[in-house]
């Protein structure tokens, strides 16, 4: 790939396929870049001692979309040296225990600000997009807002 070629990219991906951590990563990838750093969200196993059996998730994809879309022109704002950036949130009906529901991945040239980038592309979209899961246990559910959201409070 010829460098004029390698122009930053922003690859989103809301859809309920599973997702590849391989696949994001390769998206990424850059010869001017010497760094690709990623975030892996996954389903756990228990929350406040209930063992959860799977998460389910909802959303309002196209203004998901475009809260995704700002928080990556954040990101490039903010660290100038990113090239690109891939978001990939699995919003299947049932997401098992181990398997990922977002999958972060951004190339820079120093090392810490794709690692800056990532923190910040995860803390920003967990506070401001529109995402609910449903935490299904044993004999219930409970519908989840993330803790860091601006509405649920």
């Amino acid at each position: 790939m010829e460098e004029s070629e390698d122009v930053p990219k922003d690859f989103i991906k809301l859809n309920s396929e599973k997702l590849s951590v391989e696949q994001a990563s390769e998206l990424v990838v850059s010869p001017s870049c010497g760094s690709v750093s990623l975030f892996i969200g996954t389903t756990g196993n228990n929350f406040e001692g209930k063992e959860v059996i799977h998460l389910e998730y909802e959303a309002y994809t196209s203004m998901a979309e475009t809260e995704i879309k700002k928080i990556c022109r954040d990101i490039r704002q903010k660290w100038l040296s990113v090239k690109h950036i891939a978001v990939h949130i699995d919003l299947a009906i049932v997401v098992p225990i181990t398997e990922a529901s977002v999958i972060i991945a951004v190339s820079s040239s120093p090392r810490a600000e794709s690692l800056e980038a990532v923190m910040y592309c995860i803390n920003t979209l967990k506070a401001s997009v529109p995402i609910r899961k449903k935490e299904m246990y044993e004999d219930e559910h409970s519908w989840k807002e993330n803790k860091e959201c601006s509405w649920a409070n």
